[in-house]
């Protein structure tokens, strides 16, 4: 099968009369494209050297294009598999929400595996984010969620000793936070930080990761209206499933 069987070519009109550059003119139809489903999630994309030749444009001006496509994280670059398609991504906007609920609003079936699951864990970097005694017994909670079968986060979480009511089939059928708020506890305000780093071995398996892939984390603080903390998490997410929305104010 030679390379143009294997990828079907999309339609592209280019204007170069047209006052918008020749790589963003390509950026927003293969954006076009992709929201439209005609390309979609897991697709291969023409690569660049085909699409310069097809379109009589220089490699450097496709190559432009795709980058802002790959850095919007429309289009997946990786080694040994090419240039494909990205999964429908998460966002996450600015407000304290799970991934529970984020999968959700965006039409996604959730799934929990519940890994680890203690209620007596002792742990001084939990026990200090939760503002408690390093010697006292948490809950902690380690979970891999899926979105419609794709393993999206690995989470852990803890909890102070009053919610260790909590159990395994509570995680498995729902939030964490729904089940804090069911019991009464409503987080209202968070601290997070949000970096990426390269995943361990383990992480990079149960996450279905390519060698070189990244991952993006969270680690996040709860706290109730009375300024107590409630949780604290620590995440790591796929690069090509879940992103960040946050809105800015001039101060």
């Amino acid at each position: 099968m030679t390379y143009a069987e294997y990828v079907k070519p999309l339609r592209i009109v280019v204007d170069r009369t047209s006052p918008v550059p020749l790589y963003h003119q390509l950026s927003q139809q293969f954006t076009a494209a992709i929201e439209k489903g005609i390309l979609k999630p897991g697709d291969s994309f023409e690569n660049e050297l085909s699409l310069a030749d097809r379109l009589e444009l220089s490699r450097p001006t496709v190559r432009r294009a795709i980058s802002e496509l790959v850095s919007r994280g429309l289009l997946v670059r990786r080694r040994g598999v090419g240039t494909t398609v990205a999964s429908q991504v998460i966002h996450r906007r600015d407000e304290l929400t799970s991934l529970y609920d984020d999968m959700q609003r965006k039409g996604q079936q959730p799934v929990t595996v519940v890994r680890q699951f203690a209620t007596e864990r002792r742990d001084a970097r939990a026990a200090e984010m939760l503002g408690v005694d390093p010697d006292t017994p948490l809950v902690c909670i380690e979970r891999l969620r899926l979105a419609n079968d794709t393993p999206t986060a690995l989470m852990q979480n803890w909890l102070p000793p009053q919610y260790a009511d909590v159990t395994v089939a509570d995680l498995e059928r729902g939030s964490l936070y729904g089940w804090l708020r069911a019991r009464g506890a409503f987080p209202v305000i968070a601290r997070q930080t949000i970096s990426a780093r390269r995943p361990t071995a383990a992480e990079r398996k149960l996450l279905a990761l390519a060698p070189g892939d990244p991952l993006l984390t969270m680690m996040r603080r709860a706290y109730l209206a009375n300024g107590e903390a409630v949780e604290f998490g620590d995440h790591c997410y796929r690069f090509d499933q879940y992103a960040f929305d946050v809105t800015v104010h001039d101060r």
